[in-house]
C-alpha cells in the first residue's frame, strides 16, 4: 500500500473526528461552526503543523463540488410548506437584492479604497452573496417566524448562480478580455437562471416518479440515488450553459417535498453528506490562505464588511421586500442575518485562478471580512431576535426516525418542549384541540416518559412526542403555537380568522 494514500487516510479520519467534535463545542458556546472548520484548516496550514497548499484550482474545484452538495441538502430539508409564502420575498432578495448590495459596496470601495470601477464591482459581488451552509445550520436551531426564515433560505440557496455569473464576467473583463454592455450580462444572468430553474425543477419530478416506482434491491441504495439525481441536475444545467446551482437546489426542494420511499433516511444521509462536505471546504480553505498576509488585510475587510452589514444589506432588505408587507421587526432581522460563510471565500478564489491583478489582496480581504462578522453576527443572532420579539416561544421540530410504518401511512413524528414561558403549562391534552389525525403518544417528564390520556396537564419542561399525518402537520403546528401565546382560549385562522401563528 502507497504510504502517502494511507497517510493522507489517516490525516483525513483525524480531521473529521476532530471537526465533529469541535462541532459539538461550537453548539454548546454558540459559535458558528465554520469559523473552527477555518481555525482547523489554518492549524495545518504553513504556520501550524507545516502543511504547503497553494492550489487555487483544485480549491476552486472541490469548493464548486462541496457547494453543490451543501445546496443539494438545503433544498431536500427544506419544507415547500414553509417557503410557498416566501418564494416572491427570496427571489427578490437573490437578485435585486444582490444589485443593490454590489452597487453600494463597489460606490464606498471607489470612494474609500481607491480602486477602479470593475475592481469595486468585483468586491461587491465576491462578498455579497449569503451562505447555504452558515445559514441552513444557525437559523434552523433558532424558534423564529416560518416565512422570514424561508426567505432567507431561499436567499441563501438562490444567490450563489447570479453572483457567480457576475464574478466570472468582471474577472474576464479585468484580465483583459472583452466588456459586454451591461444589459447583454444582465440578460444573460436571467436566462441562465430561467434555465436552471426549469432542468432542476423537471429532473426533480421527474426523479421523484422513477424512485417511486423503482424496486431498488438496497434501501441504502435510495438515499444514494436521490443526491445524484440532485448532482445530476447541477452538471445538466451547467452542461446546457444555465445555472448548475439554482438547478440543485430546485432539484433538491421538489425531491425533499415529494413521498419517495425511505425519506427519512435519505435525509439523513444527505445531511450527513453535506457536513462532511462542509468540514472539507472550510478546512481546505483555511489552509489556502497564507497567515503573514491577513493583517494588511484587515483595515479593508472591516471597512467593506461594515459598509455590508450596516448600509448595503439594510438598503438592499428595504428595498427587495417593500412589495411584501413584511414586519419592520423582520427585515431589521433578516439584514442581520445576511451571514457569510464558505460562499464569498469560494468565490475570491475564482478572480485569483483567473489571475486577475491585484486578486490575492481581495481572496485575503474576503477571509478576513468572514471571518470576524461571522463571529458577530453567528453569536449574536439569539440576542437580536430576543430584542426584536421574534422567538417564538414553542417550536415543534423534526426528529430523524426511519419507520416503514410512518412512511406507509404518510405520518409524521414531532418533538415539542414546554418551555418556561410557555402558556401551554397547566393545558389539559383535550384544550389543545389538536385535529383528528394528530395525538400526543408520548410524554417525558423530570426524564421519566408514560403515555399520556385525556386528563393530563402539560407541564412546564416537559417533552413531548405527536404524531400527526402530513396533511395536518401546520395545523397541529398553528394550534401548539396560538396555544403556547394565548393560553387555552386562544384562536387561529380557520376558527374566527384569527392571524396564523406562523405568519
Amino acid at each position: 500500500m502507497n504510504t502517502t494514500v494511507t497517510a493522507a487516510l489517516a490525516v483525513g479520519a483525524l480531521v473529521v473526528l476532530v471537526a465533529a467534535v469541535a462541532l459539538r463545542l461550537a453548539d454548546r458556546i454558540g459559535l458558528p461552526s465554520l469559523l473552527l472548520y477555518l481555525a482547523l484548516g489554518v492549524a495545518l496550514g504553513e504556520s501550524g503543523v507545516g502543511v504547503e497548499f497553494e492550489d487555487v484550482a483544485l480549491t476552486q474545484t472541490l469548493g464548486v463540488a462541496a457547494l453543490v452538495v451543501i445546496l443539494a441538502e438545503g433544498g431536500l430539508t427544506t419544507r415547500w410548506a414553509d417557503v410557498r409564502r416566501a418564494v416572491g420575498p427570496g427571489i427578490a432578495l437573490s437578485t435585486l437584492g444582490v444589485v443593490v448590495s454590489i452597487g453600494v459596496v463597489a460606490v464606498v470601495a471607489v470612494w474609500l479604497l481607491d480602486y477602479s470601477w470593475p475592481f469595486a464591482l468585483l468586491v461587491g459581488a465576491v462578498v455579497t452573496s449569503t451562505d447555504a451552509a452558515a445559514v441552513f445550520s444557525t437559523l434552523r436551531r433558532l424558534p423564529l417566524p416560518r416565512r422570514m426564515v424561508a426567505a432567507l433560505e431561499l436567499e441563501s440557496g438562490l444567490n450563489d448562480a447570479p453572483v457567480i455569473l457576475l464574478v466570472l464576467a468582471l474577472s474576464e473583463q479585468l484580465t483583459g478580455g472583452h466588456a459586454h454592455p451591461w444589459y447583454l450580462v444582465l440578460a444573460e444572468v436571467l436566462g441562465e437562471l430561467a434555465g436552471g430553474a426549469v432542468v432542476g425543477v423537471g429532473l426533480g419530478f421527474g426523479g421523484a416518479w422513477l424512485l417511486r416506482r423503482a424496486a431498488l434491491p438496497l434501501v441504502g441504495f435510495y438515499p444514494l440515488a436521490t443526491v445524484a439525481l440532485c448532482v445530476l441536475a447541477f452538471s445538466s444545467a451547467d452542461l446546457l450553459h444555465t445555472s448548475g446551482f439554482v438547478a440543485v437546489y430546485l432539484c433538491g426542494l421538489v425531491l425533499g417535498n415529494a413521498a419517495l420511499p425511505h425519506r427519512a433516511g435519505t435525509i439523513g444521509f444527505a445531511e450527513g453528506l453535506a457536513s462532511l462536505a462542509q468540514i472539507g471546504l472550510f478546512v481546505l480553505l483555511g489552509l489556502l490562505v497564507s497567515p503573514s498576509r491577513l493583517s494588511e488585510a484587515l483595515l479593508p475587510a472591516l471597512l467593506i464588511g461594515g459598509v455590508l452589514l450596516l448600509l448595503a444589506r439594510p438598503l438592499s432588505v428595504a428595498v427587495s421586500l417593500a412589495p411584501f408587507r413584511m414586519p419592520a421587526s423582520q427585515q431589521l432581522f433578516v439584514s442581520w442575518a445576511g451571514l457569510r460563510g464558505a460562499v464569498p471565500i469560494v468565490l475570491a478564489t475564482f478572480p485569483v485562478a483567473a489571475q486577475v491583478p491585484g486578486a490575492t489582496r481581495v481572496f485575503d480581504t474576503v477571509f478576513v471580512l468572514v471571518v470576524v462578522f461571522t463571529l458577530v453576527q453567528g453569536w449574536s443572532l439569539p440576542t437580536v431576535a430576543r430584542w426584536l420579539r421574534l422567538a417564538t416561544p414553542v417550536t415543534p421540530t423534526d426528529i430523524d426516525v426511519e419507520s416503514a410504518p410512518l412512511d406507509e401511512l404518510g405520518a409524521e413524528l414531532m418533538q415539542l418542549r414546554v418551555p418556561e414561558t410557555s402558556r401551554l403549562h397547566g393545558v389539559y391534552l383535550p384544550e389543545l384541540r389538536l385535529p383528528e389525525n394528530a395525538s400526543v403518544v408520548l410524554v417525558v417528564r423530570g426524564g421519566q416518559p408514560f403515555v399520556p390520556d385525556r386528563s393530563t396537564r402539560l407541564m412546564r419542561g416537559d417533552q413531548a412526542l405527536l404524531v400527526t399525518t402530513r396533511g395536518s402537520r401546520l395545523e397541529a403546528e398553528r394550534r401548539l403555537r396560538a396555544v403556547s401565546r394565548g393560553g387555552r382560549l386562544a384562536t387561529w385562522r380557520g376558527e374566527d380568522g384569527a392571524p396564523s401563528e406562523t405568519d
